[in-house]
């Protein structure tokens, strides 16, 4: 366990401010690989100038979990190591978790992580899974690797418990259509994981690109998620 400097922090705290608990909503975000560069590349968009928290900075696509996600239909299902991990690490069914992030990188990129369903059968789902089923797609979960967990600070007004995932695009993508931006998201592009660490990103996003790097050079496939939150006032982080 260590215990440091919080990476949700993004500095715009009011220093001797008390407020009030506020409750962490669970979020998912899920972070793109590619590797047909000299370099390994990430997906990485900017927030738009009217959102509230960490508004025009540079993140990787994501969102709050619906209540509704964990009954979107799927494709395949989690491995069993990954949903293991996540059941330790929240209290709604594990499959929320990647369900959510799916669909937020479909709304915010227009990119489907998923697979081609069969025509002839009548697939339903959630409200907000209507559009991407239109698609002709379900959702891939098996591809996604759970990589870490940061919980906002008890002195945020806005506090998320946040899941980060990350996956090979070569491999969960349904086809080679272009990242699009969205109103959350702007300027959606693919960076080298050197050159995004150049862009204004929140401090967690610039600690998970350096988790993306130890994951990609990883062989043994053995590094567990890391988890950030408060205790006592100090930043610790361990692995789960």
């Amino acid at each position: 366990m260590s215990t440091g400097e919080n990476p949700m922090t993004s500095g715009d705290e009011l220093a001797n401010e008390v407020l009030p608990y506020v409750r962490p909503r669970d979020a998912a975000t899920l972070i793109l690989i590619r590797r047909d560069g000299a370099e390994p590349s990430v997906l990485m968009g900017k927030r738009s100038q009217k959102h509230v928290f960490m508004p025009d900075k540079y993140v990787f696509p994501g969102g709050r979990v619906d209540s509704t996600d964990a009954r979107a239909p799927a494709a395949k299902e989690l491995a069993p190591d990954q949903e293991a991990l996540l059941l330790q690490a929240s209290r709604r069914k594990p499959r929320a978790l990647p369900l959510a992030a799916i669909r937020e990188t479909f709304e915010e990129t227009g990119l489907i992580i998923g697979k081609k369903s069969d025509p002839s059968t009548n697939v339903k789902g959630p409200k907000n899974w209507i559009e991407y089923l239109q698609t002709g797609a379900l959702p891939d979960l098996n591809r996604l690797k759970f990589i870490g967990r940061a919980i906002t600070p008890t002195q945020r007004k806005r506090r998320f418990d946040a899941r980060f995932f990350m996956a090979e695009a070569e491999t969960c993508l349904l086809d080679e259509r272009p990242a699009l931006a969205s109103p959350e998201l702007i300027d959606v592009q693919w960076v080298d994981l050197n050159e995004a660490l150049s862009l204004d990103l929140p401090n967690i996003t610039r600690f998970m690109i350096g988790e993306v790097k130890a994951h990609l050079e990883d062989e043994t496939n053995t590094l567990r998620p890391v988890f950030f939150r408060s205790q006592n006032t100090q930043s610790v982080f361990d692995r789960l």
